[in-house]
């Protein structure tokens, strides 16, 4: 599928309640989401046909939801069963599975209490493409000019769409300079995150990551940390200045789809990826897959 744009592949999009073909599922241009970004999502991934904490992530879908003052007309289980029913109606097995919650076209303004709320889950195929080995010859990553706001600006908790302006800009600046994606620094001038990944640093069995109080705490983060801590390793999160940096031996991305991704660069610090990173990515793999773990 690579290369097909995303409004003309083929399969079938669960939209409001019932199934419309994925070329069909369409929003007027005049939608309020689209405008004011009243927009909420999960990207979730599934494994085996099994969705890796789906329920963690419908539970995140609907708080996200009701900070931006919207309520999901569906409950908890009724998402996660359709969301079940799309893999199935999809025939998908490892898949990415992205649910989208937005307010409709019924009024453009900014006030929007009289805008009806919608939600659509859509999967497509998305495997596991590189290697162990590959994956820890590291990504290089650059500074980005952006900077996360102050929890007092932005709803920083939420998976909200309008919270990504930043995120985009930030990477495909980094790409166009050469570089896999850009971290960010808080408003503070502290340590963040990726574009669209929580990061963590290492040394020896000690392993740091800075504190989400105007970030996403990803699930995939809370993941890693308890994994970690499991394989013997002792984390800290915490406040971290940039120049911190040059203290740690190997560095890693974590996220949906980043799952967990080796750093061989940050500007001007360099790391080697090298038997922490390998435990992690191991035990990940193990942690999402266990059936295929359990087989080798």
């Amino acid at each position: 599928m690579a290369g097909v744009p995303m409004d003309q592949r083929e399969g079938w999009i669960w939209f409001d309640g019932e199934f419309k073909p994925w070329k069909d599922a369409k929003i007027h241009v005049l939608t309020h989401g689209l405008h004011y970004a009243s927009s909420v999502f999960e990207g979730e991934r599934a494994y085996g046909g099994e969705i890796f904490k789906s329920l963690e992530h419908t539970e995140r879908l609907i708080r996200s939801a009701k900070t931006l003052d919207m309520t999901i007309p569906w409950s908890v289980e009724q998402i996660e069963e359709a969301k079940r029913a799309v893999l199935a109606k999809n025939d998908l097995v490892d898949a990415y599975v992205r649910p989208v919650v937005w307010r409709g076209s019924e009024e453009l303004s900014v006030p929007a209490r009289n805008n009806k709320v919608h939600l659509a889950i859509a999967a497509w195929v998305w495997p596991s493409y590189f290697s162990v080995e590959e994956k820890l010859k590291g990504i290089r990553l650059e500074w980005s000019r952006w900077k996360r706001p102050s929890p007092e600006t932005i709803p920083s908790s939420a998976k909200a769409a309008g919270l990504y302006m930043i995120c985009t800009l930030s990477k495909d600046a980094a790409m166009a300079n050469g570089y896999a994606d850009a971290l960010m620094l808080d408003y503070r001038g502290y340590v963040a995150e990726a574009t669209g990944a929580n990061v963590f640093f290492i040394k020896g069995k000690d392993i740091v990551t800075p504190e989400p109080d105007c970030f996403l705490n990803g699930i995939t983060r809370q993941t890693l940390i308890d994994l970690a801590k499991r394989n013997g390793y002792t984390v800290t999160e915490r406040h971290m200045k940039p120049e911190e940096l040059a203290d740690f031996d190997e560095c890693f991305l974590t996220g949906t789809a980043a799952e967990v991704t080796p750093v061989s660069e940050i500007g001007d610090y360099r790391f080697t990826p090298g038997e922490g990173c390998r435990t992690l990515i191991d035990a990940y793999t193990r942690e999402v897959q266990p059936a295929r773990a359990a087989a080798e």
